[in-house]
């Protein structure tokens, strides 16, 4: 077993272990800190594929972004932090069938392929592409969607003054 396996393997199950706690947790601050565990997870694994743009992404708008603003407002919300939010385990069965059909189709993928024979090369970082690209064919696009965004906060900006008044 190479470096990367174990790499993988270990951002496998901090992922799916998070992502467990996440669904079973009684207590909503834990299942909002299991998330944010969950989202370096999947970061984590998308740098691993060589898809360093969108590990990037998902931890600037996910994690800097979302989860934040959920936690936030668990906490600055008393009456939230002691709900029950388990809904029953009427959900055990249908997951234990999806997890099945999961499992079988991917025992069924990697024995039907011939994937272990095949050179595996790492792939190359993504985010010069995708800047080059957006800086050159897709330069006007760029702009103007810079120009739409500034517009949108120029009116939150002035829809906000004018509640004040």
């Amino acid at each position: 077993m190479e470096l990367y396996d174990i790499i993988f393997y270990l951002f496998a199950a901090i992922t799916i272990g998070s992502a467990i706690v996440v669904v079973n947790s009684k207590n909503i601050v834990h299942a909002a800190f299991s998330l944010l565990l969950t989202f370096f997870g999947v970061s984590g694994i998308y740098v691993l594929l060589g898809a360093d743009f969108i590990a990037v992404v998902q931890i600037m708008v996910y994690v800097g972004g979302i989860l934040i603003l959920l936690l936030f407002g668990v906490m600055l919300t008393n009456r939230i932090t002691n709900v029950d939010i388990r809904s029953g385990s009427i959900q055990v069965i249908p997951a234990i069938i999806g997890l099945a059909i999961f499992t079988a189709i991917l025992f069924w993928t990697m024995t039907s392929t011939n994937w272990k024979s095949e050179k595996f090369e790492l792939p190359t970082t993504t985010a010069f592409q995708i800047g080059d690209i957006l800086l050159s064919e897709y330069v006007l696009i760029f702009e103007l969607l810079g120009i739409l965004l500034l517009i949108a906060l120029i009116g939150a900006a002035s829809i906000a003054r004018r509640d004040k008044e």
